[in-house]
């Protein structure tokens, strides 16, 4: 069983890996040179609304899937792992109108709070907090 743990820790890091290697490639993004460039007076990109949208949830959903199956295998807990789910799924609720707000007004609301609102939008960030949440918690009940 820790074996099958153990891959599935390595699998959803490398599935993570993966769509950040590959953002390029296989979503459909204008504004990954607008922020790599990392110059407020470059021109704004033209883009459509629709594949960039679907493109954000795509890469949201690939995400959302490679992380929990890192809390899966970590914890091996099925409740736990909708419930960081859930979690990224809030945050995501959260920070993609906000995000969507900040493109749609030219990101005039702050350049920087722009590039960090994307953030949480294409990167799976809130990982880094759950999981040593949980492992608070699963050392908790051991304690008891």
């Amino acid at each position: 069983m820790k074996i099958l743990s153990g891959l599935l820790v390595i699998l959803g890091i490398c599935g993570l890996i993966g769509v950040r290697v590959m953002e390029d490639k296989i979503f459909y993004d204008p504004f990954l040179g607008y922020f790599h460039e990392a110059n407020k007076n470059i021109s704004f990109p033209v883009f459509e609304w629709g594949k960039l949208v679907g493109g954000y949830l795509f890469r949201f959903i690939l995400n959302l899937f490679f992380s929990c199956l890192i809390i899966q295998g970590l914890f091996k807990n099925k409740q736990w792992t909708i419930q960081g789910a859930l979690m990224m799924v809030i945050v995501f609720a959260i920070a993609f109108p906000l995000y969507l707000f900040c493109i749609q007004n030219k990101f005039e609301i702050g350049y920087l709070f722009s590039f960090y609102m994307r953030r949480f939008v294409i990167q799976p960030l809130i990982i880094l907090l759950i999981v040593p949440m949980f492992y608070y918690r699963k050392q908790m009940i051991k304690s008891r």
